[in-house]
Parts: structure tokens; C-alpha cells; sequence
């Protein structure tokens, strides 16, 4: 079955409502960090270290935050060892691993247009700069 742009938005014009499922689920999940996480934990279990290195530029402050929302949210799965010093993972939950799909999408639309997306924006630039 073919879904028309429209159709998909005739569907959601609450998507503007500040209170729509839409919004609140992109608002959590839809930033930098959330999809960095999710698909770093889509290779299996990870702790905050190797996570840490493994995104890269991310904070320990802004890591520890986003791993907090994706467990708030069910992403994420928080499991604490009893050992000195204490051990800590996470894993994807099975929430988190249906999120897979959609985000692999976007990463794959990401890959196959990026060279467009800053062509447009050198030529933006050359026109705001004639302006």
C-alpha cells in the first residue's frame, strides 16, 4: 500500500499540538545523541566508557543525561554489577531495538544525500552572502 505525503499528514495535523505523541517521542529521540547511542548499542552491549569512546565528542555530563532519557523512555536497559568498583551496562531493550529500523533509515537517507545537503548549503551561502 502507497502512503501519499499528504495522506501521512492529513493523519497528523496534531503534529503541531504541543502535546502530540509525534512531538513528544521526537523531542527525546530525535536530537544528536539519542541516535548516536542507539545505533553504538545496536552492536551489542556496551559500558559509559566504551560508549564514551566510541561516540567520541559527546560529554560524560551529556552521555550520562542521554543514557538517563533512553532508560526513563524504555530504550535502554541500565544494569548495575555489585562489584568494587561497580560495573554498569547498557544494553538496548527491545523498544530500543524496533527504534533500529526507522534510525538505520535515516542514517542510510543521510549517507546517500549528504553530498547534496552541503551543496545546498555552499550555494545558500553564496546567495546570502550576495544579498
Amino acid at each position: 500500500m502507497s502512503h501519499t505525503a499528504s495522506d501521512f499528514l492529513a493523519k497528523r495535523k496534531g503534529a503541531l499540538d504541543p502535546h502530540c505523541v509525534v512531538r513528544d517521542i521526537l523531542n527525546r529521540v530525535g536530537d544528536q545523541w539519542s541516535l548516536l547511542v542507539v545505533t553504538t548499542l545496536a552492536e551489542g552491549t556496551k559500558r559509559f566508557g566504551e560508549l564514551s569512546r566510541e561516540i567520541g565528542d559527546v560529554s560524560k555530563q551529556m552521555l550520562a543525561r542521554t543514557l538517563r532519557q533512553l532508560e526513563q523512555d524504555g530504550f535502554v536497559q541500565r544494569t548495575v554489577f555489585p562489584e568494587v568498583p561497580p560495573r554498569v551496562e547498557y544494553t538496548l531493550t527491545e523498544l530500543g531495538r524496533s527504534f533500529l529500523g526507522p534510525v538505520i533509515g535515516l542514517v542510510e537517507w543521510a549517507d546517500a544525500h549528504h553530498d547534496a545537503v552541503v551543496a545546498a548549503r555552499h550555494d545558500y551561502e553564496g546567495r546570502a552572502q550576495d544579498r
